[in-house]
């Protein structure tokens, strides 16, 4: 096997709680303080679920993050069973999530609750935040709060930065991987006077090696470097807080052939440039010093450049966001003999725009294309929860947004909790979701390809609309003097009207139409996931999930000369995860294992399965793909495993881990390498992994505040 490069570099940012552990030794003898420190044996959850909420969310924090790499975002859900992370093609190292069997666009992502990852953010916006710099997520699934938009179509993923008034003073973090992926962090929040605190978050990446080890001209992942630098302040007086918070980036990716392809006159280059800028201030004033009555102003804006090159093709674009949120929360409780009730009503209004605008050559039977516009969506909503004790929790939500391009519309959200047994809890939820589609975003996976792009018979492309319905049902069941929490849930998310994409119709094209324009097509996901998790011993906790997923979308099939309700391409029908942990006492050391069992899924029409090297030099075709009876060709279900060992120290700690340990790797990602100009060049038809396993390794550091001394 080949060896890898192994070598230590510095990691650090996650909180240390050997220090909390430590400092038990340092307490007097038989002292009260010593008692009570003794007495905590439960070990802090990194995965957790509000008993009392209505939404069906889970919170994933910091021990959680920690139990493998987390670079960024899009490595933060290697641990969950809700949530996957692929790459959308084999050429540039773009990632997307999936949320219950639909793609992230579908998915509203928040950071702090002002608008994230979005429009042409969509392709590497989970790449641009860094994990050092998150101190959880929230994901809620299905119809979620209409306080924050209407654009929730399967769920909400909310991420929460460190905080400057919690954060440590300094903290330093760099990794390094055996494919020579380095990256830095320093963070920290400090006082400067008892009312206002200011933190800096800066992020460094680079990735300088140059892979090719599936040998097909192309390299494996671009190299990048990326830059990115935060600083926030938060005020607090009395009944008025401030928050500020102003980020910058830059990005820079260049991919394709590794060498002069001796077939093409010249080689095929991606080059990926990205400049963002972001920032958001955040207003709340309490009107009593109970705080039943408040008022929370937001304001949020950002822009987006980026010019990027596939080949021949040239991508320009750039936009601009605003957004503006108003809401007054009361809260009114009512006490009697009988029960205790609380209602909340959080009301008020918002606006967002954007304005967009691309430009791109190469593009198809037009060769040069203008994409500009505009749109800005003034709305109202109106939020009531009602609270019974503890078994009873109702929210019922409705918007009523203007989009300047499609007019007026409604978003109604209903979320019901109900617990007959301190045991039992019931959830269940339906409601609508609305989202403008951006025909290229969405669609850039299609760019470092030879398919040209059909739309012409679209007037205007449509807004997506979806109706999302399900629910679960949660079980702590006791076992012994421990709890096993058993939850199932089902949801289904059926698509009313938007934009569809067709990369079935025809191997060369991708072809888009309006689903309500197309007599008798559909679009519609259904996902039913169950989840088992417990902490078995002292310190060792272990989850096991099964989700399946069925997701089907009417295409045109060429051979029929017909429209066919088929399941989606290139995505799988199932996911196994076996996840567990392990902390000796006092936290010394840390021991974290993830499995994964990815299903099948079928490829697009007209997909030829590729020829491989046998052992033997004979060419034969690739085992990881098999032809069903009707001519469909789908790839084989491939397993995943990753591992992590980390000692802790008082203030810091080390780690050793791998990804990919299987060392699974789809068989000639890149359709049509040795050929990229020719018409059936295609790095779209990405399912697996495209590198092997590697190795990395890491080092903590947090200097300790006044409070942790």
């Amino acid at each position: 096997m080949k060896k890898h490069l192994f070598i230590i570099g510095l990691f650090g940012l996650c909180p240390l709680w050997a220090a909390a552990q430590d400092s038990l030794s340092t307490a007097a003898p038989g002292s009260e303080y010593r008692l009570q420190e003794v007495d905590v044996v439960q070990r802090r959850k990194g995965v957790t679920h509000d008993r009392q909420s209505a939404f069906q969310t889970e919170r994933i924090g910091t021990e959680e993050l920690c139990r493998a790499a987390c670079c960024n975002l899009s490595e933060a859900f290697e641990t969950n069973a809700s949530v996957d992370v692929s790459y959308s093609d084999a050429a540039t190292g773009a990632k997307q999530i999936r949320l219950l069997g639909l793609s992230g666009t579908y998915v509203q992502m928040l950071t702090e609750n002002t608008p994230g990852i979005r429009g042409l953010g969509q392709a590497f916006g989970i790449d641009y935040i860094p994990g050092p710099w998150m101190s959880s997520i929230q994901v809620s699934k299905g119809t979620s709060s209409v306080i924050n938009g209407y654009e929730a179509l399967t769920g909400q993923i909310n991420v929460e930065l460190l905080k400057p008034q919690l954060a440590e003073p300094l903290a330093v973090n760099a990794m390094l991987s055996s494919e020579l992926h380095a990256e830095a962090n320093l963070t920290g929040g400090w006082h400067i006077t008892p009312q206002l605190s200011t933190g800096v978050l800066a992020h460094y990446q680079d990735m300088s090696l140059r892979m090719d080890h599936n040998h097909d001209g192309f390299l494996d992942m671009p190299t990048n470097r990326q830059g990115n630098v935060l600083n926030r302040w938060f005020y607090h007086n009395g009944r008025h807080t401030l928050q500020v918070l102003v980020r910058g980036l830059y990005d820079r990716r260049t991919g394709g052939q590794a060498t002069d392809s001796i077939t093409a006159a010249t080689p095929y280059r991606i080059g990926l440039r990205t400049w963002r800028v972001e920032g958001f201030m955040k207003n709340g004033i309490l009107f009593d010093d109970e705080g039943t009555q408040s008022i929370g102003i937001i304001t949020a804006a950002n822009y987006h450049n980026q010019h990027n090159t596939y080949g021949a093709r040239t991508w320009q674009a750039s936009q601009t966001n605003a957004y503006l949120n108003i809401i007054y929360r009361g809260v009114w409780d009512a006490c009697d003999a009988r029960a205790e009730q609380s209602h909340t009503l959080n009301a008020g209004l918002s606006l967002n725009y954007d304005r967009y605008r691309e430009h791109i050559e190469g593009f198809g039977p037009a060769e040069q294309r203008v994409f500009d516009r505009w749109e800005a969506t003034p709305g109202v909503f109106a939020e009531y929860t009602y609270k019974h004790e503890e078994d009873l929790s109702l929210i019922a939500g409705m918007r009523a947004d203007w989009s300047s391009q499609y007019g007026l519309f409604a978003t109604p959200r209903l979320n019901v909790r109900y617990s007959p047994w301190e045991w039992w809890t019931i959830r269940a939820s339906a409601g609508l979701g609305y989202r403008t589609p951006n025909l290229l975003a969405d669609n850039a996976a299609y760019l470092p390809t030879a398919r040209q792009w059909h739309y012409e018979g679209i007037a205007r492309a449509e807004q997506e609309r979806a109706l999302n319905a399900g629910g679960g049902m949660t079980f702590d069941i006791p076992m012994g003097n421990r709890t096993m929490q058993l939850t199932a849930e089902y949801y289904y998310t059926r698509f009313l009207s938007g934009l569809m994409t067709d990369i079935d119709a025809d191997l060369h094209e991708v072809r888009f139409y309006n689903l309500s324009e197309q007599a008798g097509t559909q679009s519609f996901a259904q996902s039913a996931q169950i989840e088992a998790s417990m902490e078995v011993l002292r310190g060792w906790t272990l989850l096991a999930a099964f989700r399946y997923t069925d997701t089907r979308q009417t295409t045109y099939n060429s051979a029929q000369a017909a429209w066919l309700l088929r399941e989606r391409p290139l995505q799988n029908k199932y996911k196994v995860l076996l996840t567990t942990s392990y902390q000796t006492p006092l936290k010394k050391w840390q021991f974290d294992v993830t499995a994964q069992l990815n299903g099948d899924g079928r490829m697009p029409d007209g997909f030829r399965i590729p020829h491989m090297m046998h052992h033997d030099g004979a060419m034969a075709l690739s085992t990881q793909y098999y032809t069903t009876d009707d001519g469909t060709v789908r790839y084989r279900m491939f397993p995943q495993l990753m591992a992590q060992v980390t000692r802790y120290f008082r203030h810091w700690s080390v780690y050793v881990g791998a990804e990919n340990m299987t060392n699974f790797r789809q068989d000639a990602p890149i359709v049509a390498a040795d050929a990229p100009w020719g018409p059936d060049f295609d790095a779209s038809m990405v399912w697996a992994p495209t590198t092997g396993w590697h190795v990395y390794a890491g080092f903590r550091y947090a200097l300790p505040g006044d409070d942790d001394l």
